[in-house]
């Protein structure tokens, strides 16, 4: 399943996929990886992308 909820996050931060990515210490293709849903990250790697997007777990991750 896409993460929409990372991706708009990460745009309205005005945040690129290469910044977000030098942020947390992933590729930039790790991060598209997450947003397409391709991959799913640890929960260490989840709690930092929060950390940089100013967001909470709920937000970002969890599915309704």
């Amino acid at each position: 399943m896409k993460n929409k909820k990372m991706k708009i996050a990460r745009i309205e931060a005005e945040v690129s996929q290469e910044r977000l990515a030098e942020i947390v210490g992933v590729t930039r293709q790790t991060i598209n990886l997450i947003e397409s849903g391709s991959y799913n990250p640890s929960l260490k790697l989840c709690i930092e992308i929060c950390k940089a997007l100013g967001k909470t777990l709920n937000d970002l991750f969890w599915e309704e």
